[in-house]
């Protein structure tokens, strides 16, 4: 695979000094199709150690307007990272609509060392790869232009390179830390880079060797690779976006779906509610203050019908948790900084530290339910969400957190009865808005989303609770209880 890189390809100086200006200036201009083709781009710069990528990255940010590029570099995690999921820190730093993010250092360093200092076996190394390549299908899928540069230098010449640089001290300032290291696993390094290479060189987000035993040529070829591939992949965009679109009605079935297995007949007299309210909340208090203990996060997603219950569901688990150790994240309309990005993004960065609880009053599920329905995502779009979302539900789980979803279930009688009484109570009078009426009247499209929602997305890792919610003493009590359950079984 690396022969295509050590051909001793170089430029001269006044070669590179003649080309490099066109390439700037084409590589401004393409900047400026970016910032209004909706897309983003995220390059990651990755290769052997002494290849040059510093350089590299400090030249992109000076062929390029410093106004729509963030860097990163990914070194050791810090403690606020170590404690959540791996991707959480890429998330974090992924660029909005319109720019550039350049990574130095990526999601896929940690598996390679891992891999070549034996911290994991080829099938471990196998999974991440193949979770890597999910992760980055999910990227391009959503707009990103993904391009992924590697820069090859045989060893010999590696070992030359250090042997200079040691002897220049402005280069010993530059080097990583980790060159040295890596040097002395050299073969090892390749083997298991070139294995990730071949297993997420993907038609979306190809991998890009550069040769880069010369300077000049490295360069120019990264940049000229750069501009090439915005160029090409936003013009796809553009004529894309030309092609007549379809409205399509949302479907209805007249099958039964799982809401209709539900006895929503279920209640509980006052008496009962009172005390089993007051055991379960108890048991809640003591166990997520082991959780705490034991660095075990808590994710409970919460979706349901419009006056479903869920506030007020969520208000007793809260009663019951130290305000310090949850937070509540409720869901709206995205903001324009959430607009300019993955629909995925903005939950990921309310993941909650080891130890605490995030309770979600709707969540990613939007993109399969009101999306869906509503048809502000297009049918291709919700359909690959639902893999999305097990996706991203996994990672939560292999990290340690406990993941719980609940849907809020009740009837349409029982809908319309709290519709009126919030209309004609003074206080209740601001839960009740023409999105609501609008929603009911879709309210066979919901179910059949519902049902598919639940088929489809409900794993061993992340499962649905289906909660009868006529009575809503009934379905506090339930969520508490499951909650409580599923928290003892899992500490």
């Amino acid at each position: 695979m690396f022969e295509v890189a050590e051909l001793g390809r170089k430029l001269t100086k006044q070669e590179f000094d003649e080309q490099s200006p066109d390439l700037h200036t084409r590589l401004l201009q393409v900047q400026r199709d970016l910032a209004g083709s909706g897309k983003s781009a995220i390059i990651l710069v990755s290769g052997v150690e002494g290849a040059g990528k510093g350089e590299v990255v400090n030249r992109f940010n000076a062929w390029l307007d410093s106004r729509g590029i963030q860097t990163t570099a990914f070194w050791e995690e810090t403690d606020e990272e170590a404690m959540r999921p791996r991707y959480w820190r890429f998330w974090r730093a992924m660029p909005p609509r319109g720019s550039i993010g350049i990574m130095f250092g990526s999601w896929y360093t940690r598996p390679i060392i891992d891999r070549v200092f034996n911290n994991i076996d080829e099938a471990e190394f196998d999974r991440r790869l193949q979770e890597i390549a999910e992760f980055e299908r999910m990227l391009t899928d959503d707009g990103v232009i993904l391009i992924k540069l590697w820069f090859h230098m045989a060893q010999e010449k590696v070992q030359k390179q250090l042997a200079a640089d040691a002897k220049n001290h402005k280069a010993k300032l530059r080097a990583s830390p980790y060159t040295t290291k890596f040097s002395r696993q050299f073969d090892a390094f390749m083997e298991a880079s070139q294995h990730a290479i071949r297993s997420t060189d993907q038609g979306g987000a190809p991998w890009h060797i550069v040769e880069a035993t010369d300077r000049h040529f490295r360069d120019l070829t990264a940049g000229s690779i750069l501009h090439d591939s915005l160029a090409q992949q936003i013009l796809a965009s553009a004529q894309a976006a030309k092609a007549p679109k379809k409205r399509k009605k949302a479907a209805v079935s007249a099958e039964p779906t799982i809401l209709d297995t539900l006895d929503l007949s279920q209640t509980l007299s006052d008496q009962d509610y009172s005390k089993k309210l007051a055991k379960w909340q108890g048991k809640l208090h003591e166990l997520s203050w082991l959780a705490r203990q034991k660095r075990r996060s808590v994710v409970l997603v919460f979706e349901g019908w419009d006056a479903g219950g869920k506030g007020s569901t969520i208000r007793r688990l809260t009663q019951a948790i130290d305000a310090r150790l949850y937070k509540v994240i409720s869901t709206a309309k995205p903001t324009d900084e959430e607009a300019a990005q993955h629909y995925l993004w903005r939950f990921w960065r309310h993941i909650p530290m080891a130890g605490n609880v995030s309770i979600y009053d709707r969540s990613w599920y939007g993109r399969v339910l009101v999306e869906r329905v509503e048809q502000f995502a297009k049918e291709a779009e919700w359909q690959r969400a639902f893999a999305e979302i097990n996706l991203f539900e996994k990672q939560l789980s292999e990290h340690g957190i406990i993941v719980l979803k609940f849907w809020l279930h009740l009837s349409p009688e029982e809908q319309l009865r709290r519709f009126n009484e919030r209309k004609e109570t003074p206080w209740k009078l601001h839960k009740i808005t023409e999105e609501d009426w609008r929603n009911r009247d879709s309210w066979g499209a919901y179910k059949l989303a519902v049902n598919d929602m639940v088929q489809r997305t409900s794993t061993e890792f992340a499962p649905w609770h289906l909660i009868p919610g006529n009575d809503k003493k009934f379905a506090r009590v339930e969520v508490l209880k499951i909650v409580c359950k599923a928290l003892k079984q899992a500490l």
